[in-house]
């Protein structure tokens, strides 16, 4: 039975079809792998009752011929969807005991289409982190190690206990939000696929929210396939977010034609940093060779104001998640800690309920914000992202997606970064760029570092043209191979 765990989204929906195993064999083999695999701390919530009860459930419709999309798959849920009845923390002390009365409109849109909970994954604090080592509940490992030493490795963040559940095979898929590159730097490091589509493709309603012109979520699944079958269960129209656009749902796993003859590929020059590591440059040309070999047209294309991307990402999104998170002092749910007076509440209920990361932003967001500092940061902010934007819409006039490294490494040990936020922010370097102009990314698995771990190439799309990039990157995962899997260190 444990072999079932292997299996991916598209291979479990056809033996569930075909009657190989049922629903409940599909789910109680993920959650005997879930109770071997707690040394990773991926889940900070399980929810093994309402699993099996979910997988009963899903056999029960598939008889009577009612089968959604994913009738009957496992999936791990990152802790920052709310889901109704289920504790909902953002990884943070804040939030201790908020158990919300009402479901995200993505999950929603999951439990339609007949997908099973797990339960509820780890991620940094807020979703703010590049490692996944902001978390309240403790950090998540990558189920990945060097061949060189037996270091635990980060998972890379926000989305690192999704990454480290789909990549340790104890979940089919998980749900991840990519506010600067969540979603796809922990695929990345974890050897998956992640996808961020377009901002507003995905429902935000039920999400808690870090930066609400960023946030955006999508799914981590270990094939493009994969992606492009749950990612259409996912998103929809939701007249309950202000920010969703109302356009059809594409059939996006149709897009997999693998014919990409005549695309046309661009390859930014200001990508080519200084420093960037030797492997990552190589595989990069790797890829540029694949695409090539399988027809598509190669152009050098530039992205001009790329350079002020991650300067301007760190001061919109601190700025953003200052207002989001104002709500947290105390008063209506989680964490509380009287104090003398309302204000004295206040203050102890954040300094006690906030880690370090959340807390460093909040008062760089708070400062950008403030009378006299609001024109000379956070506009001129918003005015160096509109011309980020501008640069892709040019680029896109003589290209049809964008070529790029998802990552300027791969994953590395804890603590190797966390004394030194700048460069910890660096890991977002190549993901940010297309979060601030809104498009829809993928990272891929494409090869191995001489240290034997994952490494990812990235592709990026138009606006709501998620059928090229997922035929893009169908491409890329043939031709890269990737079946390396990470040795089951957890288990013993």
């Amino acid at each position: 039975m444990s072999d079932l765990t292997k299996l991916k989204i598209s291979e479990a929906r056809d033996g569930l079809k075909e009657g190989k195993f049922s629903s409940r064999e599909l789910i109680a083999a993920h959650l005997t792998a879930m109770g071997s695999a707690k040394g990773m701390n991926a889940f900070i919530t399980e929810t093994l009752d309402k699993a099996v009860d979910g997988a009963t459930k899903s056999d029960d419709r598939r008889a009577k011929g009612d089968v959604g999309k994913l009738e009957g798959i496992p999936l791990a849920i990152k802790d920052l969807f709310c889901t109704k009845g289920v504790l909902t923390t953002a990884g943070s002390h804040i939030l201790d005991g908020f158990t919300p009365q009402y479901e995200s409109t993505v999950t929603t849109n999951l439990w339609n289409e007949g997908a099973v909970m797990l339960g509820k994954v780890n991620l940094d604090e807020f979703a703010m982190g590049s490692s996944n080592e902001t978390s309240f509940y403790g950090n998540v490992v990558n189920p990945w190690r060097r061949t060189t030493d037996d270091q635990p490795l980060v998972p890379g963040g926000s989305s690192g206990g999704s990454a480290s559940a789909v990549a340790s095979n104890i979940a089919m898929g998980a749900t991840g939000t990519d506010t600067g590159g969540s979603i796809r730097q922990p695929a990345a490091f974890t050897g998956i696929v992640g996808m961020k589509p377009t901002y507003g493709r995905c429902s935000r309603w039920g999400v808690v929210a870090f930066a609400s012109s960023l946030d955006q979520a999508g799914p981590m699944t270990r094939s493009v396939q994969d992606a492009a079958i749950m990612l259409e269960a996912m998103c929809g129209f939701d007249p309950k977010d202000s920010t969703s656009v109302d356009m059809a749902v594409p059939n996006f796993e149709a897009a997999l034609t693998g014919d990409i003859r005549g695309l046309k590929v661009g390859i930014p020059k200001e990508y080519r940093l200084d420093g960037i590591s030797s492997e990552i440059s190589a595989l990069w040309e790797k890829g540029i060779e694949w695409l090539k070999n399988a027809g598509a047209e190669i152009v050098d294309i530039s992205l001009p104001h790329t350079k002020y991307a991650l300067p301007a990402y760190y001061i919109i999104a601190p700025a953003e998640a200052s207002s989001n998170l104002a709500r947290y002092d105390g008063v209506r749910f989680g964490l509380r800690v009287e104090g003398e007076s309302l204000d004295d509440m206040y203050s102890k209920t954040r300094g006690e309920g906030f880690g370090e990361e959340v807390k460093r932003r909040l008062l760089i967001g708070t400062y950008a914000l403030s009378a006299g500092y609001y024109d000379a940061y956070y506009l001129k902010a918003q005015k160096v992202r509109a011309r980020i934007a501008d640069d892709f819409k040019e680029a896109y006039k003589s290209v049809d997606v964008i070529l790029t490294p998802t990552t300027p490494s791969a994953a590395f040990a804890f603590g190797e970064k966390g004394d030194d936020p700048l460069e910890m922010y660096l890991n977002d370097v190549f993901t940010v760029p297309a979060s601030l102009a809104g498009l829809p990314g993928i990272s891929v698995p494409a090869g191995l570092s001489a240290d034997g771990l994952p490494l990812g190439l990235q592709i990026l799309g138009r606006p709501f043209d998620e059928e090229t990039v997922l035929r893009a990157a169908g491409v890329l995962e043939k031709a890269a191979e990737f079946t390396a899997t990470p040795t089951a260190w957890w288990r013993g």
